[in-house]
Formats: C-alpha cells, structure tokens, sequence
C-alpha cells in the first residue's frame, strides 16, 4: 500500500511533462543526464516520503546510472554515445527491479530475466491496481483537493466555447480580440499538441507503474533462488564435448606458438608474409572466444556432476579450454596490432580492441567462479565487465585516439586518411588542432588537417542555427573552443562552399574537396 499516491502521480506527470520540455524537436545533449538524474532523484523522494530504507546494495547502481548518463553529454562518438544511454537506462531498469534487494548481486540470470519481466509487467498494471490510503487521509491528498478543480475546468470548457462563439459573432471588435487570444495559443498546432499530450500521459503511466514496483517490491519477493541446472546430459557427454574442443584449441595453439608467435621466418616456409598471415582471422578468433563462453556456459547449466570427482574433472577442463581460449585471444589482439599498423586505427578496430580485453577478462572470471563453484554469479561478472567495457570506451575517447594514433603513424612512413579523419565525430576536434599546430608535420598533412577543421567549424559549429539550451553538449562546446582562436585563418586559407548539389566543398591548395567523403588523397 501507497500512502502518499497523489505524490507519486504528481511526481510521474512531471517526468512525463519534463521528457517532452527537454527532447521535444530537439538534439539529445544536457537534457538526457538531466532527465536521469530527474528519475532518480524522483525515486529516492518518493521512497522517503514513504519511509523506505532501500539497502546500499542497490542503491549503488545510482552510481553508474549517472556515470554514464552524464558521459553522454561528453562524447558525441555515435557507438559510446548509443552505449551511454543503453547502460544509463539499463542501469535504472535493474535499480527499479533490485530496489529493495540487498542480495541481487548473487541471483542467477534466470532471477534477472523473473525481475525484469517482473517489473514490466507491473509498469503496466500496478497503477490500476495499487491499494489507496484509508479514505480518512485520502481526503487530506493533492490530487483529492485538485480533483474537482480539473473536473470543474473540463465541464466549464464547452460551455464558454459555446458562448464565446455566439459574442464573437454578435460583436465584430470582441470577435477580433477573441481571435487574437487564441492565436496566442496557436491552435493550429492542436494535433500536435494533442499527441504530446497523449505521450506525456503514457510516459507518466509506465513511470508511476515502474516507481511503484520499486517501492512494493519487497525482498521476501525475490530471494535468490540459485542456478537453474536442468541436468539431462550426463557427465561423460559433457566432458567429451569440452575434451574435444580443448583438443581442438590445444592444435590451433600450437600453430599460433609455432609459426605466428614464433616470428616471420616460419611464416614464409609456408609460403605467406608475415604481414598476410597476422591480418587474416581475427574477427574469427573473437567469435570463437565468444562462442566458448557460450558453451561453458552452457554445460556448465546442463551437465551432471553429482560426485566431488565429476566436478573437479569438468572443472579441470573448463579451465584448460579458458586458458587455451586467452592464448587464442592474445593471437587475436597481435593479428590486429599488426593490421592496424598496416592500415591504421578505425572505430571497429578500436573497439575491437577493448572489447578482447574485457572479453579475457570475463573469460578469466569464469575461470575463477567455476573453480570456486559459484558460476551461478555469472551474471554479476557479466554486469561488470560490461561496466568496465563502457568505462574504458568513455576514458578513452575513441575519435580522438584514432586521430592521435593514425596522425603519429606518419612520422613512420604511413600515409594519412584524411577522408576518414574527416568523418569523425567532434570529439576528435581538439586533437585534430592540437597536430595542425605541430609545425614539424608534412605540408599535406597539415593542409589536409586544416581543411578537416574547416569543413567541421563551417558544417558542424556554424552559429547560423544556434541549438537550444537542452541540446547543449560539452564536446561540442570544446570543439568551439579549440577552433575559435584559428577561425578567422582557416575562413582565409580554406574556405568552405555548397555546390549546386548541396554537397559541403573546401579548398585546399586550390583544389576543391568535399567535406565529408573519400577522394581526399
């Protein structure tokens, strides 16, 4: 039972009236951390007022709710910023499923799927169904005093619509003020207004529904209830299966230490460069260190292990296979050391990159929690190393380290995409001025740097459509900032022009380029 549920109705319109003042026909920025921090913020009051503790447990996953919904208005990089936001909502949806659970941390995914399917349902019929207060405080709630003011307002409605037209139609002068009242309203816009209305109301529904589960949700509810092992395949299949593929891995390992690890002149008796033979393959090799985690995983749920010895056998070779698997995932990292070497950094390699090392990661928490018989907490260790994955993508800021990376590769020899350079976000921005103010770099690579600047502040930071304050976003604000001191040089020397096509073009050394494609080399 809710005591205070015209709060809590109050509290859910005003999320729904505040998601449509801060997206509505706007760019994402500043509005979505504070639209977070909103909803938490409006959680912890409504559990106050309620007078409930919700355990520290879970009250710390407000912590990486804000990291990242904060982070969003940091990074501009499509992939980090569609991650912000997946992992700042996500992150609400398990404080909202765990609220008052002080041992969520050691529940099994199969509780985390119960949870969350849980609260979903409850999002859409808790708020038809919640128990009100006893009639004599109910009296003393807002929405009980406001109620018959709205009604008020709703019957009054018509009737002065009714009136209203008969004076304008009787007094020419009274119909024009009327008119020009109205016009402040501009009714012309009334199906729009009507459809945000519709949402708003909608959005304020599945808010009250998700406040409410999380606040009656008590943790007797959902205890863990340890791994759902459905055991129909016996010990000896299982380990034959991971055997097998140990044997598997164990061969290809032995390639890897023989000619790949063991330098160039083994390669090249078979008949391939070194070069060739580290760019092939290493898309394959991440799939099969995540298919592996899938099948430990897997026999691990469905694989009968009923004496200390079974355990221990299985144990022994999921461990052999984790450990195979990381050699095959540093062969992997090495393959697209060298590839990018070759070729340079890109976004996918770049995240490629960080995903192998939290992917090892997990695989050697796996390890870990088979060997110590808690594989159960695999969903734990997933959460965080999908946290750690977000952290570190976020730390590293991937636009400007592939600019940092790929304009150092020139100094070897390399040649410089400029083209793709170019079609970074603005969070390469203060880098990319950074090397254009490097006198020591190569006269193209510095006209082609300046012609990148020029196409981003022309394009991209034009002050010809100022963005209202909830679109506000920090690294664009920086860029601006980094650009600002060398406008008035890059206006001069590159200057930047539509075409007839409305295609965005920039001179460098005379020769026309468009702004965002290949063709820049």
């Amino acid at each position: 039972m809710i005591k205070h549920l015209s709060r809590l109705w109050f509290v859910a319109l005003a999320a729904g009236w505040l998601f449509d003042f801060l997206f509505w026909k706007k760019l994402p920025g500043i509005s979505f951390p504070l639209f977070v921090t909103f909803c938490v913020a409006a959680g912890l009051y409504l559990a106050w007022v309620e007078k409930i503790r919700p355990p520290w447990q879970s009250v710390i996953l407000v912590l990486p709710a804000l990291y990242f919904a904060w982070n969003f208005a940091f990074r501009l990089e499509p992939f980090t910023a569609l991650f912000n936001v997946a992992a700042a909502l996500g992150m609400l949806v398990l404080l909202a499923a765990f609220f008052l659970q002080d041992r969520w941390y050691g529940y099994t995914l199969w509780n985390y799927a119960v949870q969350l399917f849980r609260l979903g349902m409850n999002s859409l019929s808790l708020p038809l169904r919640v128990r009100r207060s006893p009639p004599g405080e109910a009296r003393q709630g807002f929405w009980n005093r406001s109620a018959p003011i709205l009604r008020g307002l709703l019957l009054a409605l018509p009737v002065l619509a009714l009136f209203a037209a008969l004076l304008a139609s009787a007094d020419p002068i009274f119909g024009r003020g009327l008119e020009n009242l109205l016009k402040l309203f501009k009714l012309e816009r009334l199906g729009e207004y009507i459809f945000r209305l519709l949402y708003i109301l909608v959005l304020a529904y599945l808010l009250a529904g998700v406040f409410l589960s999380a606040l009656t949700q008590r943790q007797a509810e959902a205890r863990p209830q340890g791994a759902r092992k459905l055991n129909w395949l016996g010990f000896t299949e299982g380990v034959i299966v991971l055997g097998s593929v140990d044997l598997l891995f164990a061969a290809f390992v032995e390639v890897q230490v023989r000619y790949f690890f063991g330098g160039r002149a083994n390669i090249t008796l078979e008949g391939f460069t070194y070069s060739e033979y580290a760019r092939r393959g290493f898309g394959e090799l991440v799939a099969v260190a995540f298919f592996s985690l899938l099948l430990l995983l897997g026999l691990s749920a469905i694989t009968r292990r009923d004496v200390p010895r079974h355990r221990r056998v299985f144990s022994v070779t999921s461990v052999f296979q984790v450990i195979l698997v990381c050699v095959i995932l540093v062969s992997a990292f090495q393959r697209l050391i060298l590839y990018e070497q070759a070729y340079g950094f890109t976004r996918l390699r770049t995240y490629t990159h960080i995903f192998m090392v939290w992917l090892a990661a997990l695989l050697i928490g796996v390890m870990i929690l088979e060997l110590t018989d808690r594989l159960p907490r695999f969903a734990l260790a997933a959460l965080l190393t999908a946290t750690g994955f977000g952290v570190t993508v976020n730390l590293i800021n991937v636009d400007r380290f592939i600019v940092r990376q790929n304009v150092a590769r020139v100094a070897a020899g390399y040649e410089l995409d400029s083209a793709y350079l170019a079609s970074l976000s603005l969070d390469s921005l203060p880098a990319v001025v950074g090397f254009y103010q490097d006198t020591t770099l190569p006269a193209d690579v510095h006209a082609s740097l300046g012609g990148i600047l020029a196409c981003q502040g022309a394009v991209n930071l034009s002050q010809e459509n100022p963005l209202p304050w909830q679109s506000f976003h920090f690294a664009r604000e920086r860029a601006k900032q980094s650009l600002r001191p060398l406008q008035s040089e890059l206006e001069r020397i590159y200057p930047v022009y539509r075409d007839g096509q409305g295609f965005w073009n920039v001179k460098i050394d005379g020769v026309s380029r468009q702004c965002f494609s290949g063709g820049w080399d």
